[in-house]
């Protein structure tokens, strides 16, 4: 079974910080992307992993796909999107 595979134009790991700055922080890196190029960011389970994809999607960005590294960690790959 083969899965799409995205090549992110952008890496952000922010394991290191909580909510809300998890999503300033996605927010902040997306904003620094042209419209279409994909950020990949690496985040923690919990609130991060609820509330950013979540966030991400009101601010009209596509959430392309959510994998578990299965450490209590995910990568959230995340299309730009202008509105």
């Amino acid at each position: 079974m083969s899965e799409t595979e995205f090549t992110p134009d952008e890496r952000i790991d922010i394991t290191d910080v909580n909510c809300p700055i998890t999503f300033v922080k996605t927010k902040v890196a997306l904003d620094e992307l042209e419209n279409g190029q994909i950020l990949q960011v690496h985040l923690n389970d919990g609130e991060p992993i609820q509330n950013v994809p979540r966030s991400v999607r009101e601010e009209g960005h596509e959430v392309l796909k959510i994998t578990d590294n299965s450490d209590g960690t995910f990568e959230l790959f995340i299309r730009k999107n202008e509105e």
